[in-house]
């Protein structure tokens, strides 16, 4: 049984004629007639008895014409869906950013992509660079935003470097710390830091420990809302990307030097399996707006 020998036998039931049924479909009728013929022998029954005054359907014919009916809207309505996504009118984006990103650069990428492709949904998941790269080789995301190197012996995980990301030492407005600072200067300072696990926990006690010394912790496991907040609130400072302060005026940002703290956030993806297409219009479409965004941001440059 086809999807066309079922056309034309609902072509053939609502015309009740071969001819016009023909002309319906496009084909001829000599074409359509032997169709039927096929899905008469297939089905092992006539569906239609044929006579000088017309044409009937038997009683096979009525109880197969519901569900043709049913199985072309279906056939119809899978080819409108499919030609709705590949046009990019309707899907799906599985993105996972970490919190940072979350917080600075992603709001207007996802307001860019949803404004040329209002159709397609967008799921964000938050979290940091470990939980993101065992999401990705699940298979519960379709693309994330990270940072790099990876820890994580993933083997099937494709990273792309896009960006160098500037970190600062984030205080509140009214401290009277310098401007510019060298990581050695945060030895007597009190900092507010990430939870285990987080990229810049490891990031800030790996630089204290190089400048040789052991930072004195004020507070100690929030993310990176929480540990603005706490920084906010004067319990201490924090080591995090400058792009976070823009939209925190009670904060100041301090360059920090000797060395200068960066962090490489990459787009990454399975390797071993093509993105969808609403996913690969939103790395495109991604990829452009970092372009623009590194361009005109000193605390993040292209890579």
């Amino acid at each position: 049984m086809q999807i066309h020998q079922l056309a034309y036998f609902v072509a053939v039931a609502r015309t009740r004629h071969f001819t016009r049924a023909a002309d319906m479909t496009g084909v001829s009728q000599p074409t359509l007639s032997k169709q039927i013929r096929v899905l008469e022998n297939s089905l092992g029954t006539p569906l239609f008895v044929r006579h000088r005054g017309g044409i009937e359907l038997t009683s096979a014919g009525e109880a197969l014409l519901p569900h043709a009916q049913r199985i072309l809207i279906d056939v119809e309505s899978a080819e409108r869906t499919v030609h709705e996504v590949a046009s990019l009118r309707r899907g799906r984006v599985r993105l996972g950013a970490t919190p940072s990103l979350c917080d600075g650069l992603l709001p207007q990428a996802l307001t860019r992509f949803h404004e040329r492709h209002p159709g397609i949904d967008l799921e964000v998941q938050e979290a940091g660079s470990r939980v993101l790269t065992r999401e990705l080789a699940q298979g519960r995301l379709d693309v994330a935003l990270l940072i790099v190197p990876l820890h994580s012996d993933e083997p099937d995980i494709e990273t792309t470097p896009v960006l160098r990301e500037r970190l600062v030492l984030a205080s509140p407005s009214a401290s009277d710390v310098p401007e510019r600072m060298d990581v050695a200067d945060l030895r007597d300072l009190p900092l507010v830091m990430f939870r285990e696990g987080y990229d810049l926990r490891d990031v800030t006690l790996r630089a204290c420990a190089q400048a040789g010394f052991e930072p004195r912790l004020a507070v100690e496991g929030g993310e990176m809302s929480a540990v603005l907040r706490f920084v906010e609130a004067g319990l201490g400072h924090a080591v995090v990307p400058g792009m976070v302060l823009s939209s925190r005026p009670q904060l100041r940002a301090s360059q920090l030097g000797h060395p200068p703290l960066d962090r490489v956030i990459a787009l990454a993806h399975r390797s071993s399996e093509a993105l969808p297409l609403a996913a690969q219009a939103f790395k495109t479409e991604l990829l452009d707006h970092l372009t623009t965004v590194g361009d005109g941001d000193g605390d993040l440059e292209l890579v």
